[in-house]
């Protein structure tokens, strides 16, 4: 007798276990769930409308990947990164993505992709201008959210030219488990927006005039800079957090 399918409330054929997946997933990468913070079976399935076992088993599975961890006294948490979890981490990507770019730059690109990878660096440019526009110091929240969408868009459609899903699952990972701790990013300023567009372009430039060794050094440079960034924001709040701890006094937390 044929085992039947586990279906959602909705009619959808996706299973049950794969929308309790992504959803959680989507929570960790928006920061709707931040690090440290718990998840709970119970509200899970209530939120979808579905048991508690496919919600068990997701969570199941984003611990072997990483991306939850058990703790002690709170149950499953999101996460916390450390500093050694962040050098890990883009020594994994740099790996994967400068072999990618180069494999990338070896081929004949369409001219729609490159068009879109285009139109997808040049949306830094968008909110350069924004920024310059309203006089701020800084991107908000919501222009935050929009540059790293569009970033990370750039990176995946140059992972997907190659054409090895594996890959791209492992960088998606990846770079999901970095965007955890890239929640306190602060707002990007004009010269770091004209700077990540330069750097973009290049690579860019580099994949369509079919020059891999130029690309691959350009790639690793990129995200050398971005790992060196990410390091200085974690010794940055690292130091904050302690000072809160030794000297609340200052901060107005007693």
């Amino acid at each position: 007798m044929a085992r039947k399918k586990n279906v959602d409330p909705t009619g959808n054929s996706q299973s049950s276990r794969n929308r309790a997946y992504l959803s959680i997933q989507r929570k960790i990468a928006s920061g709707e769930l931040p690090a440290g913070g718990a998840v709970s079976e119970l509200a899970l399935a209530k939120e979808l409308g579905i048991s508690r076992t496919p919600i068990r088993e997701s969570i199941g599975q984003l611990i072997a990947e990483g991306l939850l961890e058990q703790s002690p006294n709170r149950g499953v948490v999101v996460v916390q990164m450390r500093r050694s979890d962040i050098v890990d981490l883009y020594e994994l990507r740099e790996a994967l993505e400068v072999y990618v770019v180069g494999k990338v730059a070896r081929q004949q690109i369409a001219r729609s992709d490159l068009a879109r990878l285009r139109k997808l660096a040049d949306e830094t440019l968008v909110l350069k201008d924004e920024l310059t526009q309203t006089g701020a110091t800084t991107l908000n929240a919501e222009q935050m959210h929009r540059q790293v969408a569009s970033d990370l868009s750039f990176h995946t459609l140059l992972m997907r030219l190659a054409g090895n899903i594996r890959i791209l699952k492992v960088v998606n990972e990846t770079r999901l488990l970095i965007r955890i701790f890239a929640m306190k990013h602060r707002g990007h300023e004009v010269a770091e927006l004209e700077e990540i567009h330069r750097q973009h372009g290049e690579i860019l430039h580099a994949v369509a005039e079919r020059d891999p060794e130029r690309a691959m050094n350009l790639l690793t440079n990129h995200i050398q800079a971005s790992r060196q960034e990410r390091l200085s924001e974690f010794d940055h709040w690292e130091h904050e957090a302690s000072l809160r701890e030794n000297l609340p006094v200052f901060f107005g937390d007693r």
